[in-house]
């Protein structure tokens, strides 16, 4: 019997998605208040994570479930390097580090692609979704408050593979409820999905000492006050 993984993913992270989404960092980025520094951390620390992740899920392509929702026209590593190069420049491979927090995720992701490999759909979901869902809202903040010109430091948001982003939306679900699990192993990658947000999270609360520093404590406290100010969820319901 199948399960409806999709939805069961959909509302079951909700409310760790509008958690993410209420960290300072993410609320400064949503209203257009972006550092430079701290956005090349964050950078870094996203191509060491898809770096693991697509390595494990690529070593897994011929897994019953992993390989199901292998999609490698959804690879961020390369379009990451991109990224490092302009914010580093030619030599960023010697520059760039990983946070704490992003060894935990990285360390995470390797932990369960050799003992739970099926979990690693909780990761797919969580990163590639929102990156396709949101992705083009925040590239064009990005590209509007760090003035950059298009196509330079925000390659993570271009999915040159996928011409049609809905479409691949409902194909990659489709997929999702099609996975060969039982409900007691869709509730696993929807707690493990849960984890991912959390990590996530983590990542973002580390650079907010970075982004305070850069634009004062009061303006990050008038910024971080309220809600509001856009969001991303509607879009990755879509």
């Amino acid at each position: 019997m199948s399960v409806n993984l999709a939805t069961m993913l959909r509302e079951g992270t909700k409310k760790s998605h509008t958690m993410a989404e209420n960290v300072g960092f993410v609320k400064c980025f949503l209203k257009g208040v972006v550092e430079k520094n701290s956005y090349r951390r964050l950078v870094a620390d996203l191509y060491f994570i898809y770096s693991a992740m697509e390595e494990e899920m690529e070593k897994l392509k011929d897994h019953p479930v992993v390989s199901q929702i292998y999609f490698p026209q959804l690879n961020r590593k390369h379009s990451l390097e991109q990224d490092l190069h302009y914010y580093f420049g030619s030599n960023w491979r010697e520059e760039v580090t990983i946070s704490e927090s992003g060894k935990a995720y990285v360390a995470r992701i390797r932990e369960i692609a050799q003992t739970q490999p099926e979990l690693l759909v909780a990761h797919s979901y969580t990163r590639y979704l929102g990156d396709l869902s949101g992705g083009q809202i925040l590239k064009k903040i990005a590209q509007k408050a760090m003035n950059i010109s298009d196509g330079e430091g925000t390659s993570f948001y271009e999915f040159a593979d996928i011409s049609d982003e809905k479409a691949f939306k409902n194909k990659y679900r489709q997929a999702m409820n099609d996975l060969p699990v039982v409900l007691e192993t869709a509730e696993q990658i929807v707690d493990e999905a849960n984890a991912a947000f959390g990590m996530n999270m983590k990542l973002f609360q580390e650079l907010e000492g970075n982004l305070i520093k850069a634009i004062g404590i009061m303006l990050f406290n008038t910024l971080t006050r309220r809600r509001g100010g856009g969001s991303t969820e509607l879009a990755t319901a879509e």
